[in-house]
């Protein structure tokens, strides 16, 4: 039983010649006649596609009989029972590629579920399903399932499975196996199946399963729920026998669907935050550094709260939406300040050794601190509560004076508390003169990232701060969500005012090309909903690893704007390979070689009209930019998604 089955064929009716050509010219003249469709007032939509035609009386019957060795009495099955299970844990969505291991749930999900909670998104391969998951979970705040067929299927999983570990986001993934060697039939089953499926990703989930019977599923699939969005989160797995989701439930009253309650995310020790309030208040230059503090939306007024009780100085390392970027006391770009500080507090902060040090891979590989030696670090949140061996996600040991196991979100409000108990009038009036320092240096800092922004204004390829510019005038005024942009591209922070909890999402975490598309859809689904206009900025390397995204969009109507940052090569390889090449002193001119996306140019827009998406482009004149945007912009207003490919500089 192979994972795409074969289509079945059948005779087409013969027509004649005559009645062929008649038939095409009367088309052709209603064509010619007939009003243009609504949508394609807009240069670049496609007319409307022809529907399929509904196959004859016979062929309809031949499609909807089961095959004749199957009962047709049977009246349910232990994928209904799944379903009832997945339905208590509030999942709206399950993302697959269909396959013939997971077909008893497909068919209970359509059929007994009605395809409500969970609702099919049907994608073209797995990683794509599994990235889609990533980015809805960080902007919902809940996760989504997925479900892929064998080995095969969890081996096309696997990145964007090693993405969401690294990025600490739950995805609930499931996977297809028959169990019992006597069951598999002869052919592709033997080669899908495995004793023990999920020990191909057990480096990189929380915690797997493989359940054994029906009542096993349910603890199983609560438990997996429980531990996937516990702090640390990341993703989890379940194994799922075909024959324990095909076969029918011997007695249904003896099964029990368990209650779910989500575990209250751990505070740190009262009275380390007590110590950690005293050195704050205490200290003459402060910094934080945050990473992923946000869980919920409560996490940025806490912060800020913080934040400005202090007055001191924020650097937020983009993994979540942790701080408002136009905020006075956001020093983000001004990372030299960490040099300055007595006091470093490093909350939810994934590599901390990676943000206080100088790092140099020229010739030899050295590194340096760039914080005093007197300086005092603390550190506040999970990322030590839960690691694993074999993948080095955790970065570099650093050395801290005072290591705070807790979330730092749920620590937040009793922080605060402490640091406004110690501060007296006296040290305000000492935190009021150093906001108001760091204020000045923030409004320089704007200054001059504007005025960076124009040089190259008018040039061809188009500079990635005029994209940016351009883009952010247009929805400035919209209920806007910036959800994936293409790597160290930092015009949106410098330049665009993130101030509400859903307007960035953070990276892929482990750094996997073919993220940014896909996640970016996940997130455009959680947001649609809400009516939120969802953009994002991806490369075009990170593009041609799943352009059949797109189809999904499509497919599913999910409104998102997607921008090609095309730069027409794998440019940070790019310029790596000529440091290699300056470095042996053979020069520049064959760097080209494995490392660019020409010969031929790749048409981004001609592949998102294939794929029933609006595109346009290449657009390498800047003076054409806006324009296309605004069409663009008002198609995804619109309900519909669209992709815009735009030749840009490098970076």
């Amino acid at each position: 039983m192979s994972k795409r089955s074969s289509s079945k064929r059948s005779s087409a009716p013969d027509v004649g010649r005559r009645n062929f050509l008649k038939g095409a010219s009367i088309a052709g003249a209603a064509a010619l006649t007939a009003p243009a469709a609504a949508n394609t007032a807009i240069s670049g939509v496609s007319e409307p596609r022809p529907k399929a035609t509904v196959p004859g009386a016979k062929l309809a019957a031949a499609d909807a009989m089961p095959p004749p060795a199957d009962p047709v009495n049977q009246t349910s099955s232990g994928g209904d029972f799944m379903v009832d299970v997945l339905k208590s844990l509030d999942i709206d969505y399950l993302a697959m590629n269909c396959a013939s291991s997971f077909r008893g749930l497909h068919e209970a999900v359509i059929n007994h579920g009605g395809n409500t909670k969970p609702e099919i998104i049907t994608c073209p391969h797995e990683e794509i399903a599994v990235h889609m998951g990533q980015g809805y979970a960080k902007m919902e705040g809940k996760p989504l399932a997925m479900i892929c067929h064998g080995v095969v299927g969890l081996q096309h999983a696997s990145m964007a499975m090693y993405n969401a570990w690294c990025d600490r986001v739950p995805v609930i993934v499931m996977g297809g196996n028959i169990m019992e060697a006597d069951k598999r039939a002869p052919g592709a089953e033997w080669p899908h199946s495995a004793i023990d499926p999920a020990a191909l990703t057990r480096d990189f989930v929380k915690w797997d399963d493989q359940p054994a019977s029906l009542q096993h599923f349910a603890e199983s699939a609560v438990r997996a729920y429980k531990i996937a969005t516990t702090p640390p989160m990341a993703p989890v797995m379940l194994s799922l026998d075909a024959e324990l989701q095909e076969n029918p439930i011997e007695n249904r009253d003896l099964l029990r669907i368990p209650k779910f309650s989500s575990v209250i995310p751990p505070q740190g020790d009262e009275a380390a935050l007590a110590q950690l309030a005293k050195m704050l208040v205490e200290a003459e230059n402060p910094v934080i550094i945050c990473d992923r503090v946000a869980r919920t939306p409560a996490a940025m007024p806490r912060l800020v709260e913080l934040a400005e009780t202090l007055q001191c100085a924020v650097i937020d390392n983009y993994g979540r939406m942790n701080f408002p970027s136009r905020h006075p006391l956001n020093q983000s770009f001004r990372r030299s300040i960490i040099s300055q500080a007595d006091v470093i507090v490093a909350m939810e902060v994934n590599e901390l050794w990676g943000s206080l040090s100088d790092f140099h891979d020229r010739i030899v590989r050295t590194s340096s601190p760039n914080y005093k030696k007197t300086a005092k670090i603390v550190t506040l949140g999970t990322r030590d509560l839960y690691m694993k061996a074999n993948y080095q996600d955790l970065g570099r040991y650093q050395d801290v004076d005072l290591d705070i196991a807790g979330d730092a979100e749920a620590s937040l409000p009793t922080l605060i508390e402490q640091v406004k108990r110690l501060t007296d009038e006296g040290r305000k009036s000492a935190f009021e003169a150093r906001g108001k320092k760091l204020a000045a240096a923030k409004l320089a800092t704007i200054a001059q990232a504007k005025s960076d922004a124009t040089i190259g204004w008018d040039s061809s390829p188009i500079t990635t701060a005029r994209l940016c510019v351009e883009l952010y005038n247009q929805i400035k005024d919209e209920d806007w969500s910036l959800v994936g942009t293409s790597i160290r591209l930092a015009w949106p922070h410098k330049l665009w005012n993130f101030d509400k909890p859903y307007q960035w999402n953070g990276v892929a975490g482990g750094g996997g090309i073919g993220y940014t598309l896909p996640s970016s859809l996940g997130a455009a689904l959680a947001n649609k909903r809400h009516g939120r206009l969802t953009v994002a900025i991806g490369g075009d390397g990170d593009f041609m690893f799943v352009p059949g995204t797109l189809w999904t969009a499509a497919h599913h109507r999910i409104p998102l704007l997607y921008i090609v940052h095309n730069n027409r090569a794998y440019h940070q390889e790019y310029m790596y390979l000529q440091a290699m090449a300056a470095r042996h002193g053979r020069g520049i001119t064959n760097t080209d070689i494995g490392t660019t996306l020409k010969d031929p140019f790749i048409d981004y827009a001609t592949l998102a009209k294939g794929f029933g998406v609006y595109g346009e482009g290449p657009i390498s004149d800047p003076n054409t930019l806006g324009p296309a945007l605004k069409r663009a912009i008002a198609m995804v207003k619109g309900g519909q998604p669209a992709l815009l490919d735009v030749v840009m500089d490098q970076r």
